[in-house]
């Protein structure tokens, strides 16, 4: 079970390898949304994204000699971005399994990393399956998207240093939004602040029609999406939190917030024109509420997550094009 000695742990392993991103802020986005807007730039994180925290904190945790023999994981691209370079860094083998529909882009990263990737088709064949195979087969650990204690640990060193940056800024008490898909970044961030900035709260942000951790979490249980995993914002698309995941943030996280496609892509072109980051649509969300639904936050500041920048290039211009400034 994750616990925030498990966390200060990964931290501790991650120091000189993970980058402490900073928390950017502009006078525009703070106009728009009527408060004060601090985003944690993750989207600046090695292999761009948060994922790299959780990837370096699961693959240094596995003991030398079984984790000689190599590393698995699925994922739409971060997460296996994220493995597949710990893995590198460890000098080890990975096989990361992925949708054939993925981004290209991310496709292509997670090759260059130096992993195997083990194309599927969604909706037909199961990645669960094919991962038990190639680790029966040949070894390898098995390192989860969100439900594995390691890997929560690592994306908790975010919550560490929210916590640290937002006391810099002056900041005790505020939401904190997070874009959320298992569950992994949100409960790791939310037991972070549990225990180092009790008045700061976090809440998970998700698309329209993929909001099963907002359902979840008022329901007091776990629901699932009804549909299929396919979407504009492919790195938070998941079935329903995680196992592991939902109990923290039932525990510990405000309600859930939902936005629109056209609500990321509009945060997306914000990013670039104010805060000069790129962000993808997955990883766009938590600004998007934070700036169009600002009803639903509380206070005179709001903390923003901003979890990746592995945009399509095409879903990039997309964005720029339909909010030119």
């Amino acid at each position: 079970m994750t616990s925030l000695a498990l966390i200060e742990a990964a931290a501790e392993r991650l120091k000189g390898h993970a980058r402490r991103t900073p928390l950017l802020s502009s006078p525009f986005l703070d106009e728009i949304a009527g408060r004060r807007v601090l985003v944690k730039a993750e989207c600046l994180q090695h292999t761009g994204s948060f994922k790299f925290r959780g990837g370096w904190s699961a693959v240094s945790a596995v003991p030398a000699e079984v984790r000689a023999r190599g590393v698995l994981a699925y994922s739409s691209g971060n997460h296996a971005q994220g493995v597949a370079y710990a893995a590198q860094q460890h000098g080890v083998p990975a096989v990361i399994i992925m949708p054939a529909d993925a981004p290209r882009l991310k496709i292509a990263n997670t090759r260059a990393l130096g992993a195997e990737v083990v194309l599927y088709e969604r909706g037909r064949d199961s990645r669960e399956a094919i991962g038990e195979r190639l680790a029966d087969e040949r070894g390898l650990t098995l390192i989860r998207p969100y439900d594995e204690p390691q890997v929560i640990a690592g994306q908790g060193s975010c919550g560490l240093e929210i916590a640290e940056q937002a006391a810099a800024e002056g900041v005790s008490e505020a939401d904190v939004l997070i874009c959320c898909g298992g569950g992994g970044l949100t409960s790791g961030v939310a037991l972070a602040l549990e225990a180092r900035a009790p008045g700061l709260r976090a809440r998970p942000v998700e698309p329209e029609g993929f909001d099963d951790t907002a359902r979840s979490l008022a329901a007091g249980a776990i629901r699932a999406n009804a549909g299929a995993e396919e979407g504009l914002c492919d790195a938070i698309l998941t079935p329903q939190p995680g196992e592991l995941t939902f109990p923290i943030m039932a525990r510990l996280c405000g309600p859930g917030l939902a936005v629109s496609d056209g609500e990321a892509l509009h945060a997306m072109a914000l990013a670039f024109l104010r805060l000069k980051i790129v962000l993808e649509p997955g990883g766009a969300v938590a600004l998007a509420a934070a700036l169009f639904h600002p009803g639903a936050v509380a206070g005179d500041s709001v903390i923003v997550v901003a979890t990746g920048g592995n945009a399509d290039p095409k879903t990039f211009m997309r964005a720029l094009a339909e909010f030119p400034p």
